[in-house]
């Protein structure tokens, strides 16, 4: 197994893990935005403001986009199991 192998499987593993979260991490970044400017705007400092609506988003685009993230991981395990044999010849 070549340094060159290994380096692109482990940029296919990262590669995943960014695409399976990203629905979640750019709706709670939107989200903390709002908030942010809303906060800023009424000169409102709650911190339990910013923290509450982003995980109810979290939640909601785990809800939603949750069968497309499992999807995700389970081709690229798939991959990863059905090449096993070309991985440790």
């Amino acid at each position: 197994m070549s340094s060159e192998f290994v380096i692109r499987l482990a940029g296919e593993a990262v590669y995943t893990v960014l695409k399976a979260s990203a629905p979640m991490l750019l709706l709670a970044l939107a989200v903390g935005l709002i908030i942010s400017v809303f906060q800023a705007a009424t000169q409102i400092q709650e911190q339990t403001l910013a923290f509450v609506p982003k995980i109810v988003v979290v939640l909601l685009s785990i809800l939603m986009f949750g069968p497309w993230i499992l999807q995700t991981l389970v081709d690229y395990t798939f991959n990863l199991l059905d090449n096993l044999y070309k991985f440790i010849r």
